[in-house]
């Protein structure tokens, strides 16, 4: 069962997308250094269809992409929503930021147009930096995925 905390419209977690992010608690990952430790507890709101129902009619046209911050502790009820959402929401994209080290099964992974993967290590830092050993792919057209870390990559450095 997923909860989440609070959401937001974002520019910059996906690439050339209005992304409205999803935070969801109960995160078994624990980074150190993690910006978002709050959401370590078991805390907040279910996230339903209605839930999204509802989110997606406060923000409608502002946001293209639904992204999901979390849920590694339950990944099929992440999936379930992002089929929900592809099949009754099919205008948005789904993106899912997850905190484990590598892609989801396949049957998992199909379900997002976006995931990224890897947890945050502080020496390593943050997606933006080229040391980054988080990864965030791209679904292409044919189902794989495509590594597009280096669009966060400041281009002075």
């Amino acid at each position: 069962m997923l909860k989440y905390v609070n959401t937001g419209v974002v520019f910059q977690e996906i690439p050339d997308e209005v992304t409205l992010a999803i935070n969801i608690s109960n995160c078994p990952c624990r980074c150190p250094g993690c910006h978002s430790s709050y959401l370590w507890g078991d805390i907040g709101t279910l996230l339903t269809e209605n839930a999204i129902d509802t989110m997606i009619g406060e923000y409608g046209n502002e946001i293209t992409c639904i992204c999901f911050m979390g849920g590694d502790a339950d990944p099929y009820n992440v999936a379930r929503l992002a089929d929900y959402i592809t099949e009754f929401h099919p205008a948005y994209k789904v993106g899912w930021y997850s905190g484990r080290t590598m892609l989801p099964t396949n049957d998992i992974r199909k379900k997002f147009n976006y995931i990224k993967v890897g947890p945050y290590i502080k020496h390593l830092g943050s997606l933006k930096e080229r040391t980054t050993n988080q990864r965030l792919y791209k679904k292409n057209d044919d189902g794989s995925f495509m590594d597009i870390t280096s669009r966060f990559w400041r281009q002075n450095t």
